[in-house]
This record gives structure tokens, C-alpha cells and sequence, in this order.
């Protein structure tokens, strides 16, 4: 009976960790009233670090050996945390809503595979019909959300886009030059160095923090599910063998922040934006399933 509970907990994983990855959108959403973005994160990086330091010393984890690994790890820190998150926290204070960041930042393992599958070899035409597909549901959805006042725009577009650049740029960096290692250690130091860069911007940011119970919770999620516990699920399951499946149920993210603002926030889902975000869903999925993207 244990044993047929622990696989079942091992499958149950990877939904719980898309589960939470989904609510990273929502988080900003929930926090961006009440907070200017890049002071909301210098925060939730200086916190995790404070987290992170005792269960590291208690654990008895390695550090990272060689100066060239710290360096890497803060190029993807900088990469996956400031300018990732720095970005989608950015579009949704400027009025992006949840569904439609984490619908253009979920492109993300779709030019990460191209850019696999190009520099390694050939592009199927499987992985071109998801490229198209992606594209298509995102061109659709987007369509109707410009115009004035309408929740997209240039300038929370641009911050998206960032975003998803930055974290396919990430994802490609940490694949070729950091080297295996323990996710906490690994985690302090990828937040350190975002910290060091969104520090500065932060106090440029001319808008206080209201610590009101909404910024509390938000920073309380986003420290303790979203970094803590999302990233000791992460290890949970690499050290598994599931992070295969983690990888083919990202695609489903968009359509489950969708979901998650719709019912918390009201924002509208529309026949085109089911639409749009299924074509998005499917394309990823061919796109990650056809190169075995890890």
C-alpha cells in the first residue's frame, strides 16, 4: 500500500508543480495594485535568499565549486529571474491581464525547441505546423485585446516579449554551460544576482508598497509556494525521474491561469480566446513532444 501510494504521489507531482507555476501570473496580478513592480521583487528575492540560507545550512548542501559555475548560474539568474519576471510583473502593472501573459510567455518551449532542433538539426515539419500554431492562437487572442483601453498594448507587449525572450535565452544558457547541481545552492545564488540587478531599478521606482493584507499574501505566495515550494518540487522530481512529464504538461499553463483569472479576476474568456489558447496549448505540444525538450 506504501509503495502504491508513492507512485501515485510521484504522478500526482507534476500537475501540482504546473498547478503552482500557473499561479505566478495570478500572484502579479493580485500584488501589482498595491506594489511598483521591481520593488515588489527586490523583496521577494532578498526573502527567499533568508529562506533559502538555514535550509541549506541545516540539509548540509554544496555550493557550487568552480568561479566559472557562480558565474553561470548568476548569467541565468539574471536571465530567469530580474529580466523574466521583471518583464511579466512589468506588462501586468501595465495593465496586461493574467491569462494573456502566461498565454505569450508559454511560447517559451517553443523557440526553445526551434532553436534545438535548428542548431542541432533539421526542423521537422511536425515541430513547423506547432510553431504556426502557437503563433496563430496567440495572433488570435491578442487581436482583440488592442485598442484604447483595452488591456494589451505596446508598451505591456514589449514587457511580455522581454520576458519570454529572456527565459527561452535562460533555458538555453543553463542547458549548454551550468553544470549539474544542488536547486537550493544553485537558487541563492540565481536570486542573488537578480537581485543585484533589480535592486537599483527599484529605487528608481518613484511608487511606495502598500503592505495592506493583499501585498502580504501575494508576497507570501509568491516566496514561499512559488520559489520555496515550487523549486523543492523541482528538485523533488528531477530526483524522481518525472521532470520529463513536468515539461510536457507546461503547455497546459496558459489555459489554467486563463481559467484562474477568469474565476478570481472576471477577466473575460471569449469563444476567440478559447479558441486561441487551444491552438497555442496544441502547438506547444507538438513542438515539445516531437524534440524531446527537457
Amino acid at each position: 500500500m506504501t509503495a502504491r501510494n508513492d507512485r501515485a504521489l510521484i504522478r500526482a507531482m507534476p500537475v501540482v508543480f504546473v498547478l503552482i507555476w500557473s499561479t505566478g501570473f495570478i500572484v502579479a496580478r493580485y500584488g501589482m495594485p498595491h506594489a511598483p513592480p521591481m520593488k515588489f521583487l527586490a523583496v521577494r528575492y532578498a526573502l527567499s535568499i533568508v529562506c533559502f540560507l538555514p535550509w541549506i545550512a541545516l540539509a548540509g548542501v554544496a555550493w557550487p565549486r568552480s568561479r566559472a559555475q557562480w558565474l553561470h548560474l548568476g548569467v541565468t539568474g539574471v536571465l530567469m529571474h530580474a529580466v523574466y519576471l521583471g518583464g511579466v510583473w512589468a506588462a501586468v502593472k501595465a495593465g496586461m491581464g493574467s491569462g494573456l501573459s502566461a498565454l505569450i510567455v508559454g511560447l517559451q518551449p517553443v523557440l526553445t525547441a526551434i532553436w534545438l532542433s535548428a542548431t542541432g538539426g533539421r526542423v521537422t515539419s511536425r515541430q513547423w505546423i506547432g510553431l504556426v500554431l502557437g503563433f496563430v492562437g496567440l495572433v488570435m487572442v491578442v487581436s482583440r485585446k488592442f485598442g484604447q483601453g483595452a488591456e494589451a498594448n505596446w508598451l505591456n507587449m514589449s514587457f511580455a516579449i522581454a520576458a519570454l525572450l529572456s527565459i527561452t535565452l535562460g533555458t538555453l544558457y543553463q542547458k549548454r554551460f551550468v553544470a549539474p547541481c544542488d536547486v537550493r545552492s544553485a537558487n541563492v545564488v540565481q536570486l542573488g544576482a537578480a537581485l543585484l540587478l533589480t535592486l537599483p531599478l527599484a529605487m528608481l521606482e518613484t511608487e511606495a508598497m502598500r503592505w495592506n493584507d493583499e501585498l502580504r499574501l501575494a508576497m507570501a505566495w509568491s516566496v514561499l509556494a512559488l520559489t520555496l515550494g515550487g523549486s523543492s518540487l523541482l528538485y523533488m522530481l528531477i530526483q524522481r525521474g518525472a521532470a520529463t512529464s513536468v515539461t510536457s504538461l507546461m503547455y497546459l499553463v496558459p489555459p489554467t491561469t486563463a481559467l484562474m483569472a477568469w474565476l478570481l479576476f472576471a477577466e473575460p474568456i471569449s469563444a476567440l480566446t478559447l479558441t486561441g489558447t487551444a491552438l497555442t496549448a496544441v502547438g506547444v505540444a507538438l513542438v515539445v513532444r516531437q524534440s524531446g525538450v527537457r
